[in-house]
């Protein structure tokens, strides 16, 4: 059984830093892309960043510049650093991965997610 498990949301003012992970776990072959999405009341979750095997990454044009995806690959984790947070940064962060099991097929994968406040 594979399971991603998220640390690190919490309270921040305007301005401030918060570092997101997630681990991914269980019985992996492999990861493709793996990567972050938020979700506010009232909204549709969206992609705030992704990051595939071989390094390259997406983002949101609403982070660009202040948010950083990274990914340890031996470890199976994936990481957002989130500086210079809005108001409007504030939502549920859910960590996602597309992971390939060893006795399963290709599967997208989503973790409990991690609430991210920030003030204003």
């Amino acid at each position: 059984q594979v399971q991603l498990v998220e640390s690190g949301g919490g309270l921040v003012q305007a301005g401030g830093s918060l570092r997101l992970s997630c681990a991914a776990s269980g019985s992996i072959f492999s990861i493709n892309v793996m990567g972050w999405y938020r979700q506010a009341p009232g909204k549709q979750r969206e992609l705030v960043a992704a990051i595939i095997n071989g390094g390259s990454t997406n983002y949101a044009d609403s982070v660009k510049g202040r948010f950083t995806i990274s990914r340890d690959n031996a470890k199976n984790t994936v990481s957002l650093q989130m500086n210079s947070l809005k108001p409007e940064d504030t939502a549920v962060y859910y960590c996602n991965a597309d992971i390939r099991g060893w006795n399963t097929g290709q599967h997208d994968y989503w973790g409990q997610g991690t609430q991210v406040t920030v003030s204003s």
